[in-house]
């Protein structure tokens, strides 16, 4: 599976997950004391939604309608989620955009910095070179945030542990390699080695159930802190889907994040569902204790 960002933006996928993240930074930031927010493969940071309908050569349909596009109109969304479309709608507008369609969508390092407090830092991951130019470009004058050209699954081990002392890391994969997931049980290993007490959120495809299954059976060989998955599911097993949903994978997740977000993650499946069957559930891959 090819996921570069721009392709992408502003389905429901990235729907599903910028509403957790942006929930996740909250719950950080219940804590007066900064932390380092550290983004793996962070993409280009901003993506123009008319751009991202074009391919490399032929113009193709733009997946933003069935995700954001499907929420922008409404005035019946949860607060929480209301939240998220508020930060979308501030990106757009101080990009320019003065029409009542949305146009300019912000990955999650700008979601990030726009949530962010003074104390809090960022740490921003892209290796792919023209992807970390733009990364670069779009942050190069944002305070207590750093541009890194490099291998997001490197920085586990160069950026951990925070000086912070707190941490929230975001591993958002493009699942190009069909390696991806033994990499991010890897990288895991290592950032709970690092820094056992931080924050991780890995966004995973749900393309074949059994990949997924099998990545969770590896995770348990781990010593595992309490973690957990959100799955948002737009069609059942049968659907003609090339992607059926997706799913947060979270280790030591904020007190009660669970409870939080399932009304979120029942809100976007049924809004969000392009096939029957679309659904969303959380499993605790290791239980609270």
């Amino acid at each position: 599976m090819n996921y570069r960002h721009a392709f992408h933006a502003g389905n429901f996928a990235d729907v599903m997950k910028h509403v957790l993240l942006v929930r996740l930074l909250r719950a950080m930031q219940r804590k007066e004391k900064g932390f380092l927010y550290l983004d793996t493969h962070a993409g280009r940071g901003g993506y123009d939604l008319e751009r991202a309908a074009t391919g490399t050569t032929l113009a193709r349909k733009p997946e933003w309608p069935d995700g954001l596009g499907r929420l922008w109109p409404r005035d019946d969304l949860p607060p929480l989620m209301a939240e998220y479309i508020a930060l979308v709608r501030d990106f757009d507008r101080n990009r320019g955009n003065i029409d009542a369609s949305i146009r300019f969508y912000p990955g999650s390092p700008a979601l990030a910095r726009m949530v962010g407090r003074i104390q809090d830092r960022l740490a921003l991951c892209e290796q792919h070179p023209a992807e970390a130019a733009a990364l670069r470009d779009e942050f190069c004058f944002a305070s207590r945030t750093s541009v890194h050209q490099m291998d997001g699954y490197v920085a586990m081990r160069a950026m951990l542990p925070a000086a912070e002392r707190r941490a929230l890391v975001l591993i958002d994969p493009p699942f190009e390699a069909g390696n991806e997931f033994a990499a991010i049980t890897n990288a895991l290993a290592a950032g709970l080695e690092r820094q056992p007490a931080a924050v991780f959120a890995v966004w995973y495809p749900l393309t074949e159930r059994a990949r997924v299954d099998d990545f969770f059976v590896a995770l348990r060989e781990l010593a595992l802190p309490p973690t957990m998955a959100a799955e948002l599911a737009v069609g059942g097993e049968h659907a003609d889907l090339k992607m059926k949903g997706c799913g947060l994978l979270i280790l030591n997740p904020p007190w009660q994040f669970d409870r939080e977000v399932e009304p979120l993650l029942r809100f976007m499946a049924d809004v969000l569902a392009q096939a029957p069957g679309g659904n969303a559930r959380i499993e605790w891959i290791v239980p609270e204790r």
